[in-house]
């Protein structure tokens, strides 16, 4: 993975490019998390370049399998962008009760526009493009935007998103599971495992399942 895409579009005249993801979309249980992040380029930035240039080779070359990525791999990858000034990004969470109400495309749009309104004022810019995981637009949002089929894999922004989205999930649902330790929710996060639909077969559903999905 490389930042060949996001040139491309610099290219073209976008300097402020936003890629979006999100986290726990097809889960059973639990938010939906969206996270936004924008790569900066190198030259608006004079001091200490070497330094900042190799953190953000090290993270994008670990993106390289990022289907591969495990737990350990996000959060490192989460740690270098923190400390990266080249890297910044937000995130939004929507509950399971707001995804039962609007259904879960709208709330998951609707965590999507929060992370971007987030980054926005966070950074003080507009975004002249936002480039968006699957091929589904945000609805209800004015800045110009793209889909990008499997963009987690190819757009680096995007593939940054993912992980965020993913690290901020993970740690709800790990919380989550002290309050509701029958459901092990530490180790499935709340999708349709064999394990989860065995375990609500014999509990039930909590508070925290989805009511509107379906969870046999």
């Amino acid at each position: 993975m490389d930042l060949k895409t996001e040139k491309f579009y610099q290219k073209k005249g976008y300097k402020y490019i936003f890629g979006v993801d999100e986290a726990g979309r097809g889960a059973l249980a639990g938010p939906v998390v969206a996270a936004v992040v924008i790569i900066r380029s190198p030259k608006f930035y004079k001091t200490k370049l070497g330094r900042v240039k190799n953190k953000r080779l090290e993270i994008l070359k670990t993106l390289k399998d990022s289907k591969k990525l495990n737990t350990k791999k996000r959060e490192e990858i989460f740690k270098l962008m923190k400390q990266n000034p080249l890297i910044n990004f937000s995130w939004s969470m929507v509950g399971e009760k707001t995804v039962d109400k609007i259904n879960i495309s709208e709330a998951t749009f609707l965590a999507m526009r929060r992370s971007i309104k987030k980054l926005k004022k966070k950074m003080k810019i507009n975004p002249n493009l936002i480039l968006v995981d699957g091929n589904q637009k945000i609805s209800k949002l004015k800045s110009p935007q793209k889909t990008i089929i499997k963009g987690d894999e190819k757009i680096s922004s995007i593939a940054l998103a993912s992980v965020v989205a993913k690290v901020i999930r993970d740690r709800k649902m790990i919380a989550l599971a002290k309050k509701y330790p029958q459901y092990k929710f530490e180790i499935h996060k709340g999708y349709p495992t064999k394990l989860h639909k065995s375990l609500i077969k014999k509990y039930g559903i909590c508070e925290i399942h989805r009511k509107s999905f379906k969870t046999k």
